[in-house]
């Protein structure tokens, strides 16, 4: 018995993970040593708070330590006999040695590189670093000013070297008959391959996408949290080939806030109303479902399929011109809850995504609001738990909490009304005032709606259709049940999507129409008709929702925001989103469309609903006022996500 337990414990796959797991420990000693060289970074440090940090940490360690090695995992994986001989070991053993060694060396680096940057290590260094000539002499500067961490350095490499040295491996394992062999080793290398997939993106549920910086947002209690549960191998491997910014220079510091700045002042117009604030975020929900916004439409036939928003709209806050900042769904929270859109590449997978950021949750927290952000899928989904928690919810409530597995459409996540009404029943549980956010997922491919609701909505012309009827029934019981409770009447509600799906006229297809959503004010009993009432022709976009509401409360303090008050007649009406490598900035009845310097596109978008008359070269002054005020965009957007100046602080 004590033979065969050796013999199994000496298994070449067995080896394998132990090695693998000393990868991880080393990359645990990182983290505790970064910590403990960059104490002061990190105030106020409590042992459950580290604990959820080295906790949380192993999952990007695992997905670095895959990556690192997976050359390694190849040559111990192969189905061949000749993974057994001593020589190929050992150059195996040399592998593991060479790569996590430079692992270490990224890792121990960034202790101190960290103190200059106040983030961890991307893809990035090789463009900042990659034209110098001296970088060897910049190498030994650091060797000598830094001595103790190249020591520690030796240490650990050291240490990798004894502990590689305890693992053994046996020959046993190729003394079995080819016809056996061969087979059993290419079930175990499917079986590996399976596991490293899952390690690789952080999980196998297939609404899960991969893990990335912003992932590491769940396992922190402080925004800068995110730089220790993070490593800088993951950091680096996750954002190659992600666009990098570069630094813009267009304008002197004083013309570009004359032009554009995202500073918000407050007004002081009055005092700051408490109100509950509820937004709905709705999957896919493109602005042609609806038949009030389309009344043109089959020469004045159409009736959208809409029937609860439709009559909404009539007492709310609309717009004839709204937008979506993004086109897809992990774009929309960003946008709508914090006024940061996504640019080349979206916010949350950026190289910029652990900055520190204002948003509804934060702002309004320092108001005394309790919140919460709620998602029907399961959690970790898209992400969203994780930007949740940076963006300063209190709580997130999604598959998990809600508890019914009965009630799971088998795709996504919770029947819309199922989990709408888990929304009403949860904010009467909260304390007032209270800002909460819902992200829906029914509308969504393959285009389903739940057994008892089949034949229920008009199926139109696109499989999309019959969803948006059932979300829109789903919201019409919702606030059929939230008219019932004693927080109603005190609540602005703000409608809105995520980006528009399938669609089935020319207007929504253009550049510009592909990107209309709707964005819908709604205060129960409103006495102030000027401000949440009627249908306006301002531009409106996804990241004036945030500045908007906080006009509307009076909020009293200084904020970031990327957007515009809706409701302030002196800002300027802009939208702006980035579709297709391109720009697309709406300016009055213009949209220009622009790769950043040069101008592709300008049309009448208003008038030219299908943008067939291109005016470039046919309206100077406009274009160039356009162009101008695109240019001072870029360059508040681009230096300000390198300088981590999202926010304002106190």
């Amino acid at each position: 018995m004590t033979t065969r337990i050796k013999r199994w414990n000496n298994n070449i796959y067995v080896a394998l993970i132990k090695n693998l797991l000393i990868a991880m420990l080393l990359f645990s000693i990182c983290r505790v040593a970064f910590y403990l060289f960059n104490q002061n970074s990190f105030p106020n440090m409590n042992a459950e708070r580290f604990g959820i940090i080295l906790l949380g940490g192993l999952k990007f360690d695992l997905s670095a330590v895959l990556y690192m090695n997976i050359l390694y995992i190849l040559m111990l994986l192969i189905p061949f006999k000749f993974k057994y001989g001593k020589g190929y070991l050992k150059v195996a053993k040399y592998v593991f040695f060479v790569t996590n060694g430079i692992a270490l060396f990224a890792n121990l680096s960034d202790i101190i590189y960290y103190r200059f940057t106040f983030r961890r290590t991307t893809s990035s260094v090789f463009n900042e670093f990659g034209n110098n000539d001296n970088i060897f002499t910049l190498y030994m500067r650091f060797f000598i000013d830094y001595w103790y961490i190249v020591v520690f350095g030796l240490f650990m490499i050291t240490l990798m070297v004894f502990l590689y040295k305890q693992v053994k491996v046996n020959e046993s394992g190729k003394n079995y008959r080819a016809v056996i062999f061969y087979p059993l080793q290419i079930l175990l290398l499917l079986g590996f391959a399976y596991l490293i997939v899952g390690g690789f993106r952080g999980g196998f549920k297939h609404s899960t996408r991969p893990i990335t910086l912003a992932d590491a947002g769940k396992y922190a209690t402080e925004i800068d949290d995110i730089n220790l549960v993070l490593n800088t191998p993951f950091a680096i491997i996750r954002t190659i080939k992600r666009p990098t910014l570069k630094r813009v220079e267009h304008f002197t510091d004083s013309e570009l806030s004359q032009i554009y700045s995202p500073i918000h002042s407050p007004k002081n117009e009055g005092d700051f109303k408490k109100k509950n604030v509820v937004v709905f975020i709705l999957e896919s929900f493109g602005k042609e479902y609806f038949g009030v916004f389309n009344k043109e439409l089959e020469n004045g036939n159409y009736k959208g399929y809409t029937p609860f928003l439709d009559s909404l709209v009539s007492e709310s806050l609309t717009f004839k011109y709204s937008f979506a900042n993004g086109g897809k769904s992990i774009d929309a929270m960003p946008s709508v809850l914090a006024s940061i859109p996504s640019v080349k590449v979206p916010f949350v997978l950026s190289n910029y995504s652990g900055n520190k950021i204002n948003s509804l949750a934060n702002l309004l927290t320092e108001k005394d609001y309790e919140t919460a952000f709620f998602h029907g899928a399961p959690n970790g989904s898209m992400g969203f738990d994780s930007f949740a928690k940076m963006a300063g919810f209190d709580n997130y409530q999604g598959y998990d909490e809600y508890g019914n597995e009965e009630d799971f459409d088998g795709w996504w996540g919770i029947w819309d009304d199922k989990f709408f009404q888990f929304y009403a029943n949860e904010m009467s549980e909260m304390k007032q005032p209270f800002f909460t956010s819902l992200f829906s997922v029914s509308s969504h491919h393959p285009f389903q709606v739940p057994k008892e609701f089949e034949g229920k909505f008009p199926k139109g012309e696109l499989p999309m259709h019959q969803c948006v009827g059932y979300t829109d029934y789903a919201l019409r019981k919702f606030f059929e049940t939230s008219k019932q409770t004693d927080w109603y009447e005190n609540t602005i509600f703000v409608i809105t999507a995520d980006h528009t799906n399938q669609t089935n006229h020319k207007k929504y297809q253009t550049l510009a129409g592909a990107t209309e959503i709707p964005i819908i004010f709604f205060e129960p009993n409103s006495t102030d008709s000027t401000k949440l009432g009627g249908l306006s022709e301002v531009n409106a976009q996804q990241m004036d929702i945030m500045p908007t509401i906080l006009d509307y409360l009076n909020f009293d303090k200084p904020y970031f925001s990327f957007g515009k008050s809706l409701l302030d007649s002196t800002a300027k009406n802009t939208v702006l989103n980035y579709r297709g490598n391109h720009y697309q900035f709406f300016m009055d009845s213009l949209v220009l469309q622009s790769d950043g310097s040069k101008t592709t596109g300008l049309y009448k978008f208003k008038t030219d609903e299908l943008l067939k008359n291109n005016l470039v070269g046919k309206m100077p002054k406009q274009e160039e006022v356009l162009m101008m005020n695109l240019k001072a965009f870029i360059q508040q957007y681009i230096n300000r996500m390198l300088d981590d100046s999202l926010r304002v602080v106190d």
